[in-house]
């Protein structure tokens, strides 16, 4: 048999007892691409990253349904979290307020709202873009709007399918630290 992985650019040893010569990262992609659609389930244990307890099963593992968080990776506590800058909607009395900010916790804790009522990613660029789209109905010199029939839908949207906005911001987080690595 072969000592090493078959894969050119590998270099790994072989999986001892393995059909093919091929490490064991190469021996679990080649299971998983055979078996492409996972099996969705329970996760074993909740997801590390978004404790969501919705998976996927693969041969080689189990990912998060939610956020794709490889279930038996736990996230490394001593990086920061990473930022997820977003777009903010709260809601106070008959008004809405639009801002951006990366640490949603803290800037809601600033300001009086009855209700978040929505979230989008983005940065300030982001929040410029609605505030012009939605300048009609602006009020001066503040980032509160009245409310239209134009920034209602937009608010509709945003919500379709997202029974909770902090939910939403968990699985971005999730997402963005799965993606650092």
């Amino acid at each position: 048999m072969h000592p090493f992985c078959l894969v050119p650019t590998c270099g790994e040893p072989a999986a001892t007892g393995a059909l093919v010569a091929l490490c064991a990262d190469h021996l679990a992609l080649a299971a998983d691409s055979a078996t492409a659609s996972g099996c969705e389930d329970l996760l074993p244990t909740p997801c590390p990253a978004c404790a969501s307890r919705l998976g996927v099963r693969y041969p080689s593992g189990w990912l998060c349904a939610h956020c794709e968080w490889r279930n038996d990776v736990l996230p490394d506590t001593e990086l920061p979290p990473p930022r997820v800058d977003v777009v903010y909607y709260l809601r106070f009395d008959e008004r809405y307020k639009i801002g951006t900010t990366a640490n949603l916790r803290r800037r809601l804790g600033a300001i009086r709202h009855h209700e978040l009522v929505a979230l989008e990613r983005g940065d300030r660029h982001r929040e410029r873009m609605r505030h012009g789209q939605f300048a009609a109905t602006r009020h001066p010199g503040t980032e509160w709007f009245a409310p239209s029939p134009e920034l209602e839908a937009h608010l509709v949207a945003l919500r379709a399918g997202v029974d909770d906005p902090w939910a939403l911001l968990a699985r971005w987080r999730s997402e963005a630290a799965a993606l650092r690595g």
